[in-house]
């Protein structure tokens, strides 16, 4: 019996055990949305706290993203200071590295939660 990959992260709790971007065989599915509210980064020149609603939305090839490891991706941002823009492309391209397809196969919305009075959404 052959045995399956075994996820770095899947099963553990915390994040020191992020390997990155985890993948696993696509079953059959065409499209797939992942979503996250728990995307904080920071605004490089305030410092103040960003707050998101992540949408990821991918046309697989062969690979799909593991949930957790994309959860403990998301939170590795907590402490960087990046713009709404830059980051939704950041996360863009490395969705589409991990899953091994064409940037142009994924989509990333990021809704930055309101703060000052304006709420960003980028697209890519």
């Amino acid at each position: 019996m052959a045995t399956e990959k075994q996820f770095v992260a899947l099963g553990h709790s915390g994040s020191e055990h992020y390997a990155g971007l985890e993948t696993f065989p696509n079953p059959g599915v065409s499209r797939v949305e992942m979503r996250s509210d728990e995307l904080v980064a920071v605004c490089p020149i305030t410092g103040q706290p960003d707050l998101y609603h992540a949408t990821i939305d991918y046309r697989p090839g062969d690979l799909c993203i593991e949930s957790k490891s994309l959860k403990l991706y998301l939170m590795q941002y907590r402490n960087e200071g990046v713009f709404c823009e830059a980051l939704a492309v950041k996360i863009r391209d490395d969705a589409a590295d991990a899953l091994r397809i064409a940037v142009d196969a994924v989509t990333v919305t990021l809704v930055q939660k309101p703060r000052g009075g304006i709420t960003i959404t980028a697209t890519t």
